[in-house]
């Protein structure tokens, strides 16, 4: 059986929490918030305090960035740190989501639409 782009995306959603941008930016928790689109789509506009680590190379980045990785105390698991992520318009983070939770991390939630959700609601995007 052949799946598309969208089949991983649906398959994914179904498997991950997914919040919607105003439920973040009610209750934006003490998480890491993880913009996973591209470096140049970053650039155009993003969430403040949003690290940028693009969707490519996520899973090779996420254990050794200090916002993720818990370097002040090693007793302290950085699977349990609280996660949101966000694309575009949800379907990059909803892959990025499902493969974090996979990884072992188990606070993970995606925001459904994503930034362009986000901007459509009224909520604040800023450039660096």
């Amino acid at each position: 059986m052949t799946l598309t782009a969208a089949d991983l995306v649906a398959d994914a959603r179904r498997q991950i929490r997914e919040i919607s941008p105003s439920q973040y930016a009610a209750d934006p928790l003490a998480c890491v918030l993880i913009d996973v689109r591209e470096p140049a789509e970053f650039e155009t506009g993003h969430i403040a305090s949003a690290i940028n680590i693009p969707r490519g190379v996520l899973e090779f980045q996420v254990d050794a960035h200090p916002a993720v990785a818990n370097v002040s105390d090693p007793a302290l698991s950085h699977k349990t740190q609280p996660i949101v992520v966000y694309c575009r318009t949800g379907g990059r983070s909803a892959l990025a989501a499902l493969n974090l939770q996979r990884m072992g991390f188990t606070d993970v939630r995606s925001i459904a639409g994503g930034i362009t959700e986000w901007a459509s609601a009224g909520l604040p995007v800023t450039q660096r």
